[in-house]
């Protein structure tokens, strides 16, 4: 069982950054494949993110692209969420999430596929 921890929500203005921070507890970290999903109220869960193994090869929402950037330090077992320019519409709770398996684009975009999720970060942005 993989235990996911988000950090680094919080309130902030709009046009500002915030970086979230998952730390998953698997020993075997390297082997996952991670991604970040929110959910606003009211809405369904809607995927943000995906980031490899190597971190390079990442998949986004076209809705965060250019705006979000996801990376991992495999060394600190940390998977982070770096997002820029931030709108009202990116206020939802934000999740991480794993799988055992990979994906690509479009198939990274539903959350049933993923096999382990965080308790989830709020991120308010006001207007």
């Amino acid at each position: 069982q993989v235990q996911l921890v988000e950090t680094g929500g919080g309130l902030v203005q709009t046009g500002g950054s915030l970086r979230l921070s998952c730390a998953p507890s698997a020993p075997t970290f390297n082997s996952y494949f991670m991604g970040w999903f929110r959910q606003a109220p009211g809405k369904e869960r809607e995927f943000v993110a995906a980031i490899d193994w190597g971190g390079r090869n990442n998949y986004y929402a076209e809705s965060v692209k250019g705006r979000f950037t996801g990376s991992r330090d495999t060394d600190k077992n940390i998977v982070y969420l770096v997002m820029n320019a931030l709108g009202p519409e990116d206020t939802a709770v934000y999740y991480c999430a794993a799988r055992v398996d990979t994906c690509s684009g479009s198939g990274c975009s539903r959350s049933e596929e993923w096999d382990y999720w965080g308790q989830g970060t709020q991120v308010t942005v006001s207007s």
